[in-house]
């Protein structure tokens, strides 16, 4: 699952369809101005951003991976109201958006982008609250890939939507019991599954909301949409239990795990890498959530498993190769 985005689509495998980067930073991928072009071709082969996305990556893998731990406390309603409301105070902290000189089609961008940023995070942390973390990222995953498919129409993308329905295949038809994809609940893939929709929803409002609000000033006030979105539905699950005090620690903990560190370690890497390169890159949530899955949690993958996350992540690395190959061509 993404960290949240101000502007740019690169968290996914859509990153390099129409709904191209806007320049300013993001949240999960944000740029500088130009830091996806000039100075990312020039030393987006060293290792160092590499890194750095991979660290990010990570960091928002196991932010999720502690979320599971803390949900008997306060829900999965609760997790994600505590996760967005921490992130929504440190952006508009660090932020401070300016709320005047917008137009209504501007505010109602930053609506649909909060709307679909809610939904997005409420319906991945339903889903990881009763499957595992791996295949739920890798259902996931599946909706901006959709989305690249169909923005790209080009036929060579059908492969790879071939490739990450071969995964799917797997994941559903593979028998084994416990952890393993063929145990999977059919409401917790369904939740994951419409978390990749909304993702896909995110993508594309992201951009717009990065085109019309200066620095992540749009981000910030988007984020505060989804913390409000996300609060009736906190109290009504987890009531006074959020604000335990370890509880509240826990929830911050969750927000700098997947929204804040991975803002700043990605902007970094963005100023030093082109995007496609960091759309490639982050493909490879799904294999990084099943690990955090597996340290943290304990929840075990077979060779199966492993090579349904495979399919995907090829089928999210070749449909943001061939939108990069069409934009060159």
């Amino acid at each position: 699952m993404p960290a949240p985005s101000s502007s740019s689509p690169t968290s996914s495998p859509a990153a390099a369809t129409d709904a191209v980067p806007a320049p300013v930073p993001s949240t999960a991928q944000g740029s500088a101005s130009g830091s996806g072009s000039a100075s990312g071709s020039a030393s987006g082969s060293g290792l160092g951003p590499v890194a750095l996305v991979i660290s990010a990556g990570i960091s928002v893998q196991f932010g999720a991976a502690l979320a599971v731990m803390i949900m008997p406390r306060a829900g999965a309603a609760g997790v994600v109201t505590l996760r967005l409301a921490a992130a929504a105070v440190v952006l508009l902290l660090l932020c401070r958006p300016k709320v005047r000189g917008h137009s209504r089609s501007d505010w109602g961008t930053v609506l649909a982008f909060g709307a679909a940023m809610a939904g997005m995070n409420g319906l991945f942390y339903q889903a990881i609250d009763r499957i595992p973390l791996g295949p739920a990222v890798t259902l996931e995953v599946l909706g901006p890939l959709a989305l690249s498919v169909i923005v790209s129409r080009r036929l060579v993308n059908l492969l790879w939507a071939g490739l990450a329905l071969g995964g799917v295949i797997l994941l559903s038809g593979h028998g084994g019991g416990g952890l393993g994809f063929g145990s999977l609940d059919p409401l917790g893939a369904a939740y994951a599954l419409g978390a990749g929709a909304m993702w896909a929803a995110y993508i594309v409002f992201s951009a717009r909301t990065g085109r019309r609000f200066p620095q992540a000033d749009g981000l910030a006030l988007a984020m505060a949409v989804a913390a409000v979105i996300s609060l009736p539905l906190g109290i009504a699950e987890a009531g006074s239990d959020l604000l335990v005090p370890s509880t509240l620690a826990l929830g911050l903990g969750v927000a700098v795990l997947s929204s804040v560190l991975p803002y700043t370690l990605e902007m970094l890497a963005l100023r030093r890498m082109p995007a496609p390169t960091f759309a490639i890159l982050m493909s490879l949530e799904p294999a990084i959530a099943a690990t955090a899955g597996f340290l943290v949690l304990n929840q075990a993958m077979s060779a199966l498993d492993a090579l349904a996350i495979a399919l995907v992540i090829a089928a999210s690395m070749g449909a943001v190769r061939s939108q990069i190959r069409k934009k060159a061509a």
